[in-house]
């Protein structure tokens, strides 16, 4: 499994949060799929195991245990480091879902 920094996230990259509702609701790159950590055992077929995956989360920690067991079962998946906070803190593009709020990472 590898690991980015979010500034070498390739432009076009499939990226996947792995962060809860609440955390996404309250700001998330704009290109970012949503799939939670929590519901990963579920959901792991919605990834596509021949195409490279960057996964993502509030610091990284999550993300890396979702790229590990992911990587461990035959997918291509990268660990973006620092995750959302890093996103925001390198000026990085981000959304909110709550309308008329600035996209924040908690």
């Amino acid at each position: 499994m590898e690991n980015v920094k979010v500034t070498d996230v390739p432009a076009g990259a499939t990226l996947v949060d792995v962060r809860e509702e609440n955390e996404w609701v309250a700001g998330h790159a704009p290109q970012a799929r949503h799939l939670p950590a929590s519901e990963l055992l579920a959901r792991y077929g919605e990834i596509d195991p021949d195409e490279t995956t960057y996964l993502i989360c509030r610091s990284g920690g999550r993300s890396s245990q979702a790229a590990q067991w992911l990587a461990g079962n035959g997918y291509s998946v990268v660990n973006v480091t620092g995750g959302m906070g890093a996103w925001l803190e390198a000026g990085l593009p981000m959304v909110s879902e709550i309308d008329g709020t600035e996209p924040t990472v908690i």
